[in-house]
């Protein structure tokens, strides 16, 4: 497991709580993800990650809403949901990773974590995403983050 992923699994679980709970977002940040990881560098991905997801959840669920087709933003699943905000976090602030990266990492956490179906769902909703952002010049990737990344 990548340390990247464990970063985010521990973020969408942190997430989850912060969702369903009145908790603090630093006390769920410094009680649940950080003892958790070792590095620095884990720490930071995901403490950037998790307050990113947590400060820009309306600009996310308008994106998401977007793309809804005849379905209401209320009635995805709340993990599907905190997955696609998690995305596209990724997508606006983290400038480093790819988007193919971000989308697969996505896929794999609804797969993991929500239904048989999410995978697919969790795809669509973040290629359509990622392609208007793209298009509206919404998208800055440098570094690595820039690289088309192919499967």
């Amino acid at each position: 497991m990548s340390n990247r992923r464990e970063s985010r699994e521990l973020v969408l679980q942190a997430l989850y709580s912060k969702e369903i709970s009145d908790n603090e977002t630093a006390g769920i940040f410094s009680d649940w993800i950080k003892p958790k990881l070792e590095t620095s560098e884990e720490i930071h991905f995901a403490e950037k990650l998790f307050y990113q997801t947590v400060e820009h959840r309306t600009e996310c669920d308008s994106q998401i809403i977007k793309q809804l087709k005849n379905y209401e933003l209320n009635r995805l699943a709340l993990i599907d949901k905190l997955i696609l905000r998690m995305a596209i976090v990724e997508f606006l602030h983290f400038e480093d990773i790819p988007v193919k990266v971000t989308i697969n990492e996505a896929i794999d956490l609804a797969k993991k974590f929500s239904t048989s179906k999410s995978g697919n769902f969790v795809n669509g909703i973040l290629d359509a995403i990622s392609k208007e952002l793209k298009e509206n010049n919404k998208l800055h990737k440098t570094g690595r983050g820039s690289i088309e990344i192919s499967f």
